[in-house]
């Protein structure tokens, strides 16, 4: 499975990345939103992991742009950002985001977050201890 983290913070990417990776997930990485729409757009990716504030183009752009794009509008979406009201969560549920994760968060948080944004029996789960 093809993951792409796009955040302007690399500490950020990696914790999320160091989480995915012994699940088996192939994890590319983008510090904003424009090249993450470049790269969604030229690879196939499986999921979007997005932050909403970020250079260039910001995460809500950047899921408002991937729902627009025919090829790319399945694609499963997790925000992962520190924007925490509630209106905040309803625009970028609205706007096509499958699930939103405040930061910070513990892996706990990320799995079940993943686990709504894929589905509980998706095959990234398999390696995971009962």
């Amino acid at each position: 499975m093809k993951v792409l983290i796009a955040d302007d913070s690399a500490v950020q990417r990696r914790k999320i990345a160091s989480y995915l990776k012994p699940l088996g997930v192939e994890i590319a990485e983008a510090p904003d939103g424009a090249e993450a729409f470049d790269m969604l757009k030229a690879g196939d990716y499986e999921l979007l992991i997005t932050d909403w504030n970020m250079p260039r183009m910001d995460g809500l752009c950047l899921v408002k742009a991937v729902r627009a794009e025919a090829r790319l509008g399945d694609i499963p979406i997790l925000m992962v950002t520190t924007e925490n009201d509630p209106w905040s969560v309803t625009r970028a549920i609205r706007s096509g985001a499958n699930e939103y994760l405040m930061k910070p968060f513990d892996d706990e948080s990320l799995l079940s977050k993943l686990r709504g944004t894929l589905g509980y029996t998706h095959r990234m789960f398999e390696r995971l201890p009962c």
